[in-house]
């Protein structure tokens, strides 16, 4: 008997340790299965990179084949982030149905419809019914595949895995571009059809791909179906002792007894999404309000600092710049892409070496730099009668030195940040509010932004987002804290009362031991 209860002590006292406690003697290697998982849920956000970018080039083709105007032109091409609001909004309540695996599925499918309705327009308004369902489409993809990549992946590579998203992204708004000088070539009414009608091939393959891939661990846990949760965390943690860790987390996260070994179990109610809602809105806790507020703010300003502005309409800035050719417009772009697709390794392979918060400041910070001396290019160059070929070499340094530094910071970052800092029980709806932020600003600067360099010149809206930028580098170093290295479920403890310096790094911080350390 004194035997068992020195064992049983001794896994008692193992059990108040967490997984950020354990102190490996070596680094365990890459988990292989967890990152072919979050390879599969990631590559849904190629659907929106690859709209972002054919839209870009297909816009101008699109003008002069519909005969239509500039304003109906901002309104076609960034109607598709206000659609994604009601893609984000039921994905959270649909994730929560049906699983994370099969939300993803209906991702592709939604998609697919669209781009297919969206090849075959015949006029503005039948194009206008397609980018309304690909928008749902889209809407389900953003929300889904960050907050499955995060719940799939160990502690120690979860920053390096949940990047995917943004990678995807890159990658879908270079194909875009590709696509774009590539079927350029073909005539007026053909080309802008095939460009938007090849965004139904990859939904179908990513549809197809992610039926391979296991439920996410939480999920299971959140429907009582332990016994699978435990073969899926068996596969993704780095060893059996963090699989065990992890599964004890996310069932006191739940709600279901640490005692309690059975397969399948009944879950409390308050995990079928009951109460969610009031929880985050109407009477939130100090650790969640701070939970809600990083959330939402970061997703704005990823959004609110120019990035769709730039990308979105990157052929008119070079047109401003002083590149009239068309095909170096586009080729132009293409460069903007594969800048933008090439800096967002830096932050996959820096995530989890050196934190969220040192490569988020040093990435604002070069995007403020980078957007002034783009508006000081563009003013000298609308003031001048000759063309100043520093003027439009500094123009384009700048786009693509803006886009490195969005790409290793605050492009990737945002998405890993909003799904990792939420509680098991708040994830779902709470990214998905995240998202629908990010969609509704991403909307209102892309379906204005013609009208707002217009209103006051296109250097005066760069300077406009530089100022935004800084507001942003303020708010990431006042209200985000470093999360690198901990479990999902100690997130909120790094939230409400807690402070912290400015260098503070590995989810260090005075305040935590204030607040308990469990999601």
């Amino acid at each position: 008997m004194a035997g068992l209860k020195g064992e049983n002590e001794a896994v008692s006292g193992q059990r108040e340790k967490t997984i950020s406690d354990l102190e490996p003697q070596k680094k365990p290697k890459r988990n292989v299965y967890a990152m072919a998982c979050a390879t599969l849920a990631s590559m849904t956000s190629i659907l929106l990179g690859y709209d972002i970018g054919v839209m870009s080039g297909a816009a101008n083709f699109i003008k002069d084949d519909l005969k239509i105007s500039d304003g109906q032109l901002e309104i076609l091409v960034g109607i598709l982030n206000l659609y994604c609001l009601l893609g984000s909004a039921a994905a959270g309540r649909t994730s929560d149905w049906i699983g994370r695996r099969y939300t993803i599925v209906l991702a592709g499918i939604i998609f697919f419809v669209g781009a297919i309705l969206m090849g075959f327009a015949t006029n503005y308004a039948f194009l206008m019914v397609g980018r309304f369902v690909a928008g749902i489409g889209v809407g389900y993809a953003l929300m889904i595949a960050p907050v499955y990549t995060a719940e799939v992946s160990p502690a120690s590579t979860r920053g390096f895995l949940s990047s995917f998203p943004e990678v995807f992204i890159n990658t879908g708004i270079l194909f875009g571009y590709v696509s774009n000088y590539g079927f350029s070539k073909l005539s007026l009414n053909l080309g802008w059809r095939f460009m938007l009608g090849l965004g139904a091939i990859p939904s179908v393959f990513i549809a197809v791909g992610v039926l391979a891939m296991p439920e996410s661990p939480r999920w299971l846990v959140m429907q009582g179906r332990l016994g699978d949760a435990i073969k899926v965390l068996d596969r993704t943690s780095d060893s059996k002792q963090e699989a065990q860790l992890r599964l004890s987390d996310i069932k006191e996260a739940a709600g279901i007894p640490p005692e309690c070994t059975d397969d399948v179990v009944q879950v409390p109610k308050r995990n079928s999404g009951e109460g969610v809602w009031k929880e985050l809105l109407l009477y939130p806790t100090p650790s969640v309000r701070h939970i809600l507020i990083a959330g939402i703010g970061i997703h704005f300003f990823q959004q609110a600092s120019g990035i769709d502005a730039v990308v979105l309409y990157s052929p008119r800035i070079f047109g401003k710049a002083g590149i009239t050719s068309t095909d170096k417009v586009l080729l132009a772009t293409v460069a903007v892409g594969f800048v933008k697709t090439s800096f967002i390794l830096v932050a996959t392979f820096f995530l989890d070496k050196v934190g969220r918060r040192p490569l988020l400041l040093s990435s604002v910070a070069g995007m403020i730099l980078s957007l002034a001396a783009l508006g000081f290019g563009l003013t000298v160059i609308d003031h001048s009668d000759k063309k100043l070929m520093w003027a439009i070499a500094l123009c384009i340094a700048s786009v693509l030195s803006y886009v490195a530094f969005f790409s290793i910071g605050l492009g990737p970052i945002t998405w890993v940040y909003s799904s990792e800092i939420f509680p098991l029980r708040l994830r779902a709806q709470g990214v998905s509010m995240g998202v629908a932020m990010n969609r509704v600003t991403s909307g209102v600067i892309s379906m204005s932004f013609i009208s707002l360099y217009k209103a006051i010149t296109i250097g005066g809206a760069f300077f406009l987002f530089a100022g935004v930028a800084i507001v942003a580098w303020v708010f990431i170093f006042t209200m985000l804290p470093e999360t690198q290295g901990k479990t999902l479920e100690e997130m909120e403890g790094s939230f409400g009362k807690m402070k912290w310096s400015s260098t503070a790094n590995n989810g260090e911080s005075n305040g935590q031991v204030q607040l308990g350390t469990r999601g």
